[in-house]
C-alpha cells in the first residue's frame, strides 16, 4: 500500500526508498525499472514473498545521499521469512581536472597561459567560489578585439567580447550572492550566430549576432586568469577551467606562480578550530576570521564575554518577534523551528531548548532568566531564598510546575557560575559549572512542547497577564549581580543590546546596562589524564598535548608570560646574592700568617725577620762588617 518495510539510511541521516540500479525517489528497484521482476505485480524481487530465495541487487550512485550508514529491514516476525542484507564498498572515481583549481590570495594575482583560439567559437566553463564581491576571472586581448569575463558585484557576473564591431556584454543577475564562499559554475559560448551566458541553474541569457559584420575573434595577447591589464584580479578558488574542451592545469601554474597557491583548501581547513563556541570560519585571502554573530561571545576567536552588571530593579525583555514580522523572517533571524511557515507567530513551538549562561549575585531570591508564552506555559532559573539554583518547566499536562532542585550548592556566594541547560523532548540534562552534567525527565504526562514562546526576560519578569506565584515573589526587589554570555538556542539577548545587531530591535532594558565581564566564570583546566600526561611514570611513549599549534585563547598565552617573567626575576635575584657573597668575603674575610714581631718598624723585610731571629741577636763587631764595593 505505498508503506516500505525496508529503507536504508544515507547521509544527513535520511531515509532512502530507493534500489540498486533505480534512483531517487522512484520507490524501485532494478528489476522495476527494467520490466522483469519475478512477479510483475511488484517493483522488486523480495516482494514476491516466494517460498524461495529472491534476490535484488544494483550499484546506489546518487552521491548526494552516500554513504549508506543503516539499512532497516521489516516484515520477518513471521514464520519462515528470512532476509539477506549486504552493502559493499563506497567506490570513488571521476575525472581528476574537475578538481584542478586554484587559489588567488591577492587582488594583482594572475596565471597566464598561451593566447586562445577561438576565432569562431568559444566555449568556456569553470566554478568558482569567493568572498570578494568582484574581480576578473580571465581576459584575453587583441588589437582591439577581447574577451573576457568578470564578477561585477556580488550578484552579476558578466561575459564581454568584442569581434570587431563593438563591445558586446552579457549580464546574469543572481537573486542571491554569489560571493556566499560557496561552488558557482560559469559556462559561457560563443559562436558566429550568438552568444550565451548562464550561471548555475539561473535562466541562460542569449544574445544574437548581428547579421553583418566581423565574425572571427582575433586576439594575440596571453590569456590572464586572474588580474590582467592593472584590474582588480578575482580572489578566491576557480577550479575545472575548460576552454573549447581543453581544461587548463592550473595546479601546476600555481605552483610556480607567486601569489597564487595550488587547490582549494582554504584557511578554515587548518585553522577552523580556533574559531570557539559556535564561532564561524570565514575565510580571508590572507588568513581567516571568526564569525561570532550566533554567539554568546565576542573577539577574534569568540572566547571573549559579553556581560553586564545588574543594579537592582533593572532588567531586560527579548521579544521573540516584534509587530509585521513574518514567521519566515523570524525563523531566519532566531532558529526557532515551525512546521508550518504560514502560521502566525504566535503558534511557533519548540520541542527543544539550548541554554547557557553564567552569573553572580550576593542576594536571594530573584530570578535569573524567564521565558514567558502567549500560553501557561513558561521556563525559568531561579535562585531560591536559601540560595540554592532552581529550574521550573512549565509546558501543561501537569497540575505543577516541574522543578529542578539543586539543594547542595550555595549560587549566591558572589562566586561566577556556569549554568547549562538542554531539553530534548522529555529528556533535560543539567550541567553546574565543573561539575558532571545530570539527566532529568518530565513527567509522563506532561506536554513536551513549549507552545508560543512570547518573550525572554533578564533579571525580572514584567509580563502581562497571570505569572506562577513564586517567581511572583522572587520577583521583588529583582536581580542585582552580574549574568554573562546568555544564550538561548540562536538568541544572545545581552549582546543583542550591548551590540547593533539585526536582533538589536527586539530588546527592550529598563535601566542603565552597564558591559561587565563580573559573571564570568574563570577558566578551569581539567587534571590532564595518565594517558597524556608526559611527567606520568607509566606514559614515557605518551605524545605531548603541545605541539607547536597556536594557543587558543589568551588565559593559556598570559600564565606562559607570566611564568616567563617569575623565571627571569628568580635568575635576576640569584646573581645578584652570589655577586654580593662574593664580595663579602673578599673584604671581610680572615686569615693568618707568621709575620715577625716588628715587623711595622723595621726598614725592610729581611730587616724584620732578623729582629725576630735569635741567631740574629749578637752584637756585630763593626770591625767585621763586610762592604760591597
Amino acid at each position: 500500500e505505498g508503506n516500505p518495510y525496508t529503507w536504508w539510511v544515507g547521509k544527513a541521516n535520511e531515509k532512502h526508498y530507493y534500489w540498486g540500479g533505480s534512483g531517487p525517489g522512484i520507490q524501485k528497484c532494478a528489476c522495476g525499472i527494467e520490466r522483469n521482476c519475478t512477479d510483475p505485480k511488484y517493483y522488486c524481487n523480495c516482494d514476491a514473498d516466494y517460498k524461495q530465495w529472491r534476490k535484488d541487487s544494483g550499484m546506489l550512485s546518487y552521491k548526494e545521499h552516500l554513504p549508506v550508514s543503516q539499512v532497516v529491514v521489516g516484515d520477518l516476525d513471521r514464520p519462515g521469512s528470512e532476509a539477506k542484507v549486504s552493502v559493499g564498498p563506497v567506490r570513488c572515481q571521476g575525472d581528476r581536472n574537475y578538481w584542478n583549481a586554484a587559489s588567488f590570495v591577492t587582488s594583482s594575482s594572475y596565471l597566464h597561459f598561451s593566447t586562445f583560439q577561438g576565432e569562431t567559437s568559444a566555449d568556456i566553463s569553470f566554478y568558482f567560489k569567493t568572498s570578494a564581491s568582484d574581480g576578473v576571472f580571465l581576459e584575453n586581448l587583441g588589437n582591439t578585439d577581447f574577451i573576457k569575463l568578470e564578477l561585477k558585484s556580488a550578484t552579476e557576473v558578466s561575459f564581454s567580447f568584442d569581434v570587431g564591431n563593438g563591445p558586446v556584454e552579457i549580464v546574469v543577475r543572481s537573486p542571491n550572492p554569489l560571493n556566499d564562499d560557496q561552488w558557482h559554475r560559469v559556462n559561457a559560448e560563443r559562436n558566429v550566430k550568438q552568444a550565451s551566458l548562464q550561471v548555475d541553474q539561473l535562466p541562460l541569457e542569449i544574445r544574437k549576432a548581428p547579421t553583418e559584420g566581423h565574425t572571427r575573434l582575433e586576439l594575440y595577447s596571453q590569456l590572464y586568469v586572474g588580474a590582467a591589464g592593472g584590474q582588480r584580479g578575482f580572489l578566491g578558488c576557480i577550479r575545472s577551467l575548460r576552454m573549447n574542451g581543453v581544461t587548463l592545469d592550473l595546479e601546476e601554474r600555481a605552483k610556480v606562480t607567486p601569489g597564487v597557491k595550488p587547490g582549494c583548501s582554504g584557511h578554515c581547513t587548518s585553522y577552523g578550530m580556533y574559531c570557539a563556541n559556535g564561532g564561524k570560519c570565514v575565510e580571508k585571502y590572507n588568513g581567516y576570521s571568526c564569525d561570532c554573530s550566533k554567539t554568546a561571545y565576542d573577539g577574534p576567536f569568540c572566547i571573549k564575554d559579553v556581560g553586564a552588571f545588574f543594579e537592582e530593579g533593572m532588567w531586560l525583555r527579548y521579544n521573540f518577534h516584534s509587530p509585521g514580522t513574518s514567521v519566515k523572517d523570524l525563523v531566519s533571524r532566531t532558529l526557532l523551528s515551525s512546521a508550518d511557515p504560514e502560521i502566525t507567530a504566535p503558534d511557533l513551538s519548540l520541542n527543544k531548548e539550548e541554554l547557557s549562561f553564567s552569573f553572580s549575585t550576593t542576594k536571594s531570591p530573584c530570578v535569573l532568566f524567564y521565558v514567558s508564552s502567549y500560553t501557561p506555559d513558561f521556563m525559568a532559573v531561579l535562585v531560591n531564598p536559601t540560595g540554592n539554583l532552581q529550574i521550573r518547566y512549565n509546558l501543561g499536562g501537569t497540575k505543577e510546575p516541574y522543578n529542578i532542585d539543586i539543594d547542595h550548592r550555595n549560587m549566591a556566594n558572589g562566586q561566577p557560575h556556569t549554568v547549562n541547560v538542554t531539553r530534548n523532548g522529555r529528556d533535560i540534562v543539567l550541567q553546574l559549572d565543573h561539575y558532571p552534567p545530570t539527566s532529568y525527565s518530565l513527567p509522563v504526562t506532561s506536554d513536551i512542547q513549549f507552545n508560543s514562546p512570547k518573550a525572554l526576560f533578564l533579571g525580572k519578569v514584567i509580563e502581562i497577564g497571570k505569572i506562577d506565584q513564586d517567581i511572583y515573589k522572587y520577583n521583588t526587589p529583582g536581580f542585582t549581580g552580574c549574568l554573562s554570555r546568555v544564550q538561548f538556542n540562536q538568541i544572545a539577548p545581552l549582546k543583542a543590546a550591548l551590540r547593533p545587531t539585526n536582533a538589536s530591535s527586539h530588546v527592550h532594558v529598563q535601566g542603565e546596562l552597564v558591559e561587565s565581564n563580573c559573571g564570568a566564570s574563570p577558566l578551569t583546566i581539567p587534571p590532564m589524564s595518565a594517558a597524556t600526561d608526559p611527567w606520568h611514570l607509566d606514559s614515557a611513549s605518551a605524545d605531548f598535548p603541545y605541539n607547536g599549534q597556536a594557543i587558543g585563547d589568551g588565559v593559556n598565552r598570559n600564565s606562559a608570560i607570566i611564568g616567563g617573567v617569575i623565571a627571569v626575576v628568580i635568575f635576576t635575584i640569584l646573581c645578584t646574592l652570589v655577586f654580593l657573597i662574593r664580595y663579602m668575603f673578599r673584604h671581610k674575610g680572615t686569615y693568618h700568617t707568621n709575620e715577625a714581631k716588628g715587623a711595622e718598624s723595621a726598614e725592610s723585610a729581611d730587616a724584620a725577620i732578623m729582629n725576630n731571629d735569635p741567631n740574629f741577636t749578637e752584637t756585630i763587631d763593626e770591625s767585621k762588617k763586610e762592604w760591597l764595593i
